[in-house]
């Protein structure tokens, strides 16, 4: 069946575009729900109104969405879990416990399926999630999964002491160790040695 779309079906077409689909899913969900109707004359001459209201609408939707980042990106989400010695969890975080959380920090809704989680969290420790809105708007949330009756902050604390401190992008390691800060011992003292050693060789050569 030929059909009209009259609003932009993710995957399937945009609004005002003319496409040919199965006559059962036409009559069964499209149509039912408001989403396309079939090509007859008239509705054909309604395709560039459609387009343009389509286009509107999706400039809009895209701006909620922006919107939507900005609230949600930087959530910390904490959440507690039993743990073996090895920092194992007795179960998993998955991306439905994270859309559920977010959702409630933030006061809006997080479908599951946008949570970029390829695989379950198994493991004490912080994690960096994205939150994939749109192929153009994402966000990103901090995960803290801490063992039941501790305190999320010294995971926090614990993590930093582990790891080198860095400052505006740039690396800050111990200043007192030659190896770890790349000094090289300054000009003078090359030159005050170089002086010493050539005197000494004059000597050896004029007794």
């Amino acid at each position: 069946m030929k059909v009209v779309f009259l609003k932009d079906v993710d995957g399937v077409a945009s609004g005002g575009e003319v496409k040919e689909v199965k006559n059962g899913f036409a009559r069964n969900y499209l149509i039912p729900k408001n989403m396309a109707t079939p090509a007859t004359r008239n509705n054909l001459l309604q395709t560039k109104k459609l387009q343009q209201q389509s286009k509107v609408t999706r400039i809009k939707h895209l701006e909620d969405l922006r919107e939507l980042a900005e609230a949600v990106d930087g959530t910390v989400v904490t959440i507690a879990m039993r743990a073996g010695a090895n920092e194992q969890l007795y179960g998993s975080v998955t991306g439905t416990m994270l859309a559920d959380a977010v959702s409630s920090i933030t006061d809006r809704n997080i479908d599951r399926q946008l949570v970029q989680l390829d695989n379950p969290i198994r493991k004490l420790g912080i994690f960096f999630v994205p939150i994939r809105l749109h192929p153009e708007v994402s966000a990103s949330v901090k995960v803290i999964v801490h063992e039941t009756d501790t305190d999320p902050e010294s995971l926090e604390e614990n993590d930093r002491e582990e790891n080198d401190v860095e400052i505006n992008g740039t690396i800050v390691v111990d200043s007192e160790s030659e190896e770890a800060t790349g000094e090289e011992p300054a000009t003078d003292e090359i030159e005050d040695g170089d002086k010493a050693e050539e005197n000494s060789i004059l000597k050896e050569n004029n007794p």
